[in-house]
């Protein structure tokens, strides 16, 4: 059974920072990369941040790059987000990601290829 548990969100000022964690159980932890998406109303769910498994290799979208950092803790099966200089574009439901595939040598931004979690709101205020 695959779990997800996201925490971390709420209401920050525009420049401020917020740390999401995932916490992971189940058929998880072999999954290739874990990633973090997240889904403004009216929107498609969109790639934020992914990190791979093994070797810790990550990926971001051009948007967060230099402002959010993913990291991730094998041992206690945790992935988290550093957001910092958090702007109102940021805002929405951001989702911990497990890649379904176990062999995946790369980091996927293709939602279909995750499970999710239950999600976490942030919301940035000008």
């Amino acid at each position: 059974q695959v779990q997800l548990v996201e925490s971390g969100g709420g209401l920050v000022q525009a420049g401020g920072s917020l740390r999401l964690s995932c916490a992971a159980s189940g058929r998880t932890v072999s999954s290739a990369a874990m990633a973090w998406f997240r889904q403004a109303p009216g929107k498609a769910r969109e790639f934020v941040a992914g990190i791979m498994l093994s070797g810790g290799g990550t990926d971001y979208a051009d948007s967060v790059r230099g402002r959010f950092t993913i990291s991730r803790d094998n041992a206690k099966n945790m992935v988290y987000l550093q957001m910092n200089s958090l702007n109102p574009e940021d805002s929405g439901v951001y989702y911990c990601g497990a890649d379904r595939a176990t062999s995946r040598h790369y980091i996927t931004r293709a939602a279909d290829s995750y499970r999710w979690g239950q999600g976490t709101q942030v919301t940035v205020s000008s």
